[in-house]
Formats: structure tokens, C-alpha cells, sequence
């Protein structure tokens, strides 16, 4: 069983690092990517954590992407009802922020399955993510 410098087994540090960049923000994903790719040999060990901050950056983009759009149709119904008009247009936002949540439970679904499946140095398909990943590593 191969270990990291730290002395870990790969499959159990690769479990901490995706949580870590799963639940812990762009802070804690900077600094194990930064760790990882600075101090770690394990090619596995790399792609897995470059993977999980893709796939992190990735949904991110998505729920901002879906979050412009209630912002937008609010935007609409203030500049109407500056006109003397009374709309009220939160039913559009009720709908989008559903959506982003839905996109959000999505995403923890895929950490805590990529968070598993590290265990045993495995991953899961994630299409875009993986072709990002495997172009650019």
C-alpha cells in the first residue's frame, strides 16, 4: 500500500483532501491542491484532487450561472413597478432557487460518492470534468 509523505495510505489522504475540497471552501481547496501538487508523487492522488476542485468550481458556476436569472426577472419587476405598476414576480425566483438547490444537493451526492470511492483510489465519471482534467494534466 503506497502512503504519502505525510505517512498516510494514498486512498485515505485522497478521502481527506476531496472532503477537504468538497465541504471546506476555496481557502482549504487552495491549500491541499497547493500541497498535493507541490509535495505528492501519486499521479492518482493529483488527478483526484484536481478533479474535485473542477468539480467544485464547476457546480459553482452552474447555481451562479441559474442564480442570474431571478436576479434578472427581479430586475424587470422593480424597473416596472418604478412605472406605477404593482407586480409581484417572486414565483420566477421561488422556481430558480429551487433549481439551485436541487444543483446543490446534486453536488454532495457526487463528493460523498467521490469521497467513497477514493477509499480505494476509484473515481466517478464526470464527463466534462474528467475531459478538463485529463486535457489539461
Amino acid at each position: 500500500m503506497e502512503k504519502t509523505k505525510l505517512g498516510l495510505p494514498v486512498g485515505l489522504f485522497g478521502a481527506f483532501a476531496i472532503a477537504a475540497v468538497g465541504f471546506g471552501g476555496y481557502v482549504a481547496t487552495a491549500l491541499v491542491v497547493g500541497y498535493v501538487l507541490l509535495m505528492e508523487e501519486n499521479t492518482w492522488l493529483k488527478k483526484a484532487v484536481v478533479k474535485a476542485a473542477a468539480t467544485m468550481v464547476f457546480f459553482d458556476f452552474l447555481i451562479a450561472l441559474v442564480g442570474i436569472i431571478p436576479d434578472a426577472a427581479d430586475w424587470v419587476v422593480s424597473l416596472i413597478n418604478t412605472f406605477g405598476a404593482d407586480i409581484y414576480g417572486n414565483f420566477v425566483s421561488d422556481i430558480f432557487n429551487l433549481v439551485c438547490r436541487v444543483l446543490s444537493i446534486c453536488e454532495d451526492i457526487i463528493f460523498i460518492g467521490l469521497i467513497f470511492k477514493a477509499l480505494n483510489q476509484g473515481t466517478i465519471a464526470i464527463p466534462f470534468v474528467d475531459g478538463l482534467v485529463e486535457k489539461n494534466m
